[in-house]
């Protein structure tokens, strides 16, 4: 362990993560980003099949690389008996358990949480499920975008013309921060109690989380959400908005002071925000397109930058529409150094800073590993020789 490590909030941690695709294996990266020690436990031979779901990055994949830094692989078969000796000899040693196997295998190799807490009582251990551990769709196999059909995700994207899927893996992203959720207050938890926790976390539950604000929405009016494309669903002016130089900007207004501003300042008329079609939100929901062709109507004979000049100058949240081209060239994250490298079996790729920052903490950005990289290592810590 490097100086920088031992100083880290999870230094000390030892993860023992059977994980693979994306919810679990980012959780555990994000464990080992603040100096927890993971070891992800993958298959002889190919490992994580997540490893193969492009090769764009020198060879390995976009979302392994992100998913897997910092980590240490140990290929084992967990259904033999030697794999099962290493992960016997593991267990002990562990804080925090995460398996993320199909519906029902762990609970046959008794790898499901409740057994390792019978067995560990210090141990915090997680299984991840793709609809719970109950329920008539308990043994049903999920992956992100289906889940996103069974949550009603699709019905809330898209065009009115037609549904679509979040573009990121938005299913396994939540699960993935509520499995790091629960790790981190069972942690807390056993510092007071000197007891372990064995918890559940699903995709399904997961994002019915984040489905709360449609999902109340529709429950009270008894109509679905809208789909508006890149406009809000229940918010005017709020969404793109095209300007006299053919490029198209964003914005958005909260509140009846931001809607006086934008009249006075940015649309240069301040009685228009008196409108008897426009004063309230309401109404200009009522009459967004006609508000959309007015505003463009000014638009239109000026620049993006000037309008978002003046969208600043007048505390309006702005954006510009980038591609994610320009994202990569984005000058707030070279300004804060946001963009990284972390080392890899195929040589230096890019990653990005983890989201949290704490001041004079430096997180772990340490390698992506190879399939079985450690095994060497991690066996002979436990004194055992490879292949007995």
């Amino acid at each position: 362990m490097t100086g920088n490590e031992a100083e880290l909030p999870l230094s000390g941690v030892t993860v023992v993560s059977l994980e693979q695709a994306i919810a679990a294996p980012l959780a555990s990266r994000h464990l080992a980003d603040w100096g927890a020690r993971v070891i992800k436990i993958e298959r002889p031979g190919s490992g994580d099949f997540c490893r193969d779901y492009d090769h764009v990055m020198n060879g390995m994949s976009s979302q392994f690389v992100w998913t897997n830094r910092s980590k240490e692989s140990l290929a084992i078969d967990i259904k033999s008996p030697e794999g099962r000796k290493v992960l016997d000899a593991l267990l002990p040693r562990a804080d925090v358990f995460i398996q993320n196997l199909a519906p029902g295998a762990a609970e046959r190799l008794g790898l499901d949480a409740a057994s390792l807490l019978r067995k560990y009582p210090r141990l915090i251990a997680c299984d991840v499920s793709g609809y719970g551990t109950d329920g008539p769709y308990s043994d049903k196999k999920a992956y992100d975008l289906l889940v996103q059909c069974e949550a009603g995700v699709l019905a809330i994207n898209g065009t009115e013309a037609e549904p679509a899927k979040v573009g990121l893996s938005v299913v396994d992203i939540a699960t993935g921060m509520y499995i790091l959720n629960g790790v981190l207050m069972a942690l807390y938890a056993r510092e007071r109690t000197g007891k372990g926790t064995a918890f559940q976390a699903s995709l399904f539950d997961s994002i019915t989380d984040w489905m709360s604000y449609p999902a109340f929405y529709t429950q009270s009016t008894g109509r679905p959400l809208p789909r508006t494309g890149a406009k809000h669903a229940t918010i005017a002016p709020y969404g793109p908005f095209r300007v006299g130089d053919g490029n198209t900007i964003f914005f958005g207004i909260q509140n009846d002071r931001e809607w006086r501003s934008l009249c006075r300042i940015v649309l240069g008329d301040a009685g228009f925000a008196d409108h008897p079609k426009f004063r309230t939100n309401p109404l200009r929901m009522q009459n967004r397109d006609e508000l959309q062709a007015h505003i463009e109507q000014r638009f239109a004979a000026m620049t993006s930058e000037e309008v978002l000049r003046l969208l600043d100058e007048a505390a309006i949240a702005n954006a510009h529409l980038n591609s994610v081209e320009a994202f990569l060239k984005h000058e707030q994250l070279h300004a804060r150094a946001r963009v990284q490298s972390v080392g890899s079996p195929c040589g230096p790729l890019m990653s990005f800073l983890p989201a949290l920052t704490i001041p004079g903490v430096t997180p772990r950005m340490d390698p992506v590993p190879d399939v079985g990289e450690h095994n060497a290592s991690i066996l002979g810590e436990l004194g055992i020789r490879e292949g007995t």
